[in-house]
């Protein structure tokens, strides 16, 4: 593979703590997670106690002040390992920089430091039944009354949905402006009218907690609406979207590299008309176009993750790059399944599982379609 040069020795070394943590405390347990449908609390705790969450947080709110490059580390890792329960990279990476970046000084020092040690596990709320990629088409609304608003809608799909202790709903505090009226409320766990609906049980990702949330009459403190300012939500959202799909892309491509470790090893061994699989050209040739294309969106993809470093990935950029990564990402677990022949589609291989957790990526953080759609118009207008 061509040599990544975004990663120095301090790094590399932060890199292998991950490992070594994830392939103690969660590579062993992950099996019964997923039929728990979540990680356990300790992770997290163990975790926050070890700097892996919010390794971005500035050191002013107890965080480490590292750049993105270490959160990319420990989403690749979680990836590799094929931990996808794990919810710390939308924890980490997407929870704790809508605060950073939005909040008030205030909403920053209660929460941030919480987030770090995993006192307090975040979510946000932004999908419900009818409103997808539409995020102006949400129904949730959130109408002041004197020194509270009164948050009335429901949310699906939100991972870390049933663990979250804080979780940043979209909600419409005018809805007669469109995306002018849309705004961002921290809402905590235990707030009377908040209640979280079943688990979701999904084709993948089944250790990672996936809720419907719903909202009946809660009352929000003014503080608790992010920023302190109305309608600044819609400009936020698109603001940290970038990051979001950055980091989908990062698990993305490590995960593709991870199924093709797996699959050499296994072609290697396995033998079909008394020769190794790895010998016959068809499974030559899939494994070299496989990895061919990976190698080339791994470059591309630390391209993106130097762009945004300089703070310079756009939105279209970001979005053709999640696009493109998570469509390899579901070609190669599928190929792989198909060059493991029916072991690969038994659960006890990592491949079976990587290939059923891969199918959402293009799915979440805004469809594909929503992806080609926003590179079209970027450059046809």
């Amino acid at each position: 593979m061509i040599p990544r040069t975004l990663f120095d020795s301090d790094l590399e070394g932060f890199r292998d703590s991950v490992r070594k943590f994830l392939e103690k405390e969660a590579v062993p347990f992950h099996a019964q997670w997923e039929k728990d449908g979540q990680v356990s609390r300790e992770l997290w705790t163990k975790g926050g106690e070890m700097g892996f969450l919010c390794p971005t947080a500035p050191v002013e709110y107890g965080g480490l002040g590292c750049d993105f490059r270490y959160s990319a580390v420990v989403m690749e890792e979680i990836s590799r390992t094929g931990c996808s329960g794990i919810g710390w990279p939308l924890h980490s990476d997407i929870v704790m920089p809508y605060i950073e970046n939005w909040g008030t000084e205030e909403q920053k020092q209660k929460y941030i430091p919480k987030l770090i040690s995993a006192e307090n596990i975040g979510a946000i709320a932004m999908t419900e039944p009818g409103a997808g990629s539409d995020l102006q088409g949400i129904k949730t609304t959130a109408i002041k009354k004197g020194d509270h608003y009164v948050l009335n809608g429901s949310k699906t799909f939100i991972t870390n949905g049933q663990m979250a202790d804080l979780v940043i709903v979209v909600a419409k505090t005018d809805p007669t402006k469109g995306a002018a009226g849309i705004s961002l409320f921290l809402v905590e766990a235990g707030m009377e009218g908040f209640e979280k609906g079943s688990n979701l049980e999904k084709a993948g990702m089944k250790a990672q907690d996936t809720s419907e949330l719903f909202f009946n009459d809660v009352k929000v403190p003014v503080e608790n609406l992010l920023g302190g300012r109305e309608g600044t939500g819609f400009m936020a959202l698109m603001q940290e979207l970038p990051q979001e799909r950055l980091l989908v892309a990062l698990t993305a491509v490590a995960a593709c590299e991870a199924a093709i470790d797996w699959t050499k090893d296994y072609i290697k061994e396995r033998k079909a008309f008394g020769k190794p699989i790895c010998k016959f050209q068809n499974t030559r040739f899939k494994m070299a176009e496989l990895i061919t294309e990976t190698n080339a969106l791994r470059v591309y993809t630390d391209r993106c993750l130097e762009l945004h470093l300089d703070k310079k990935l756009d939105i279209p950029t970001a979005a053709g790059l999640k696009q493109i990564t998570t469509d390899l990402q579901f070609k190669v677990m599928d190929e792989c399944v198909q060059l493991h022949g029916g072991y690969g589609y038994m659960t006890e291989y990592p491949i079976c599982r990587a290939w059923a957790d891969s199918r959402v990526q293009k799915i979440y953080a805004g469809t594909n379609e929503i992806m080609k759609e926003i590179v079209a118009r970027a450059e046809l207008g």
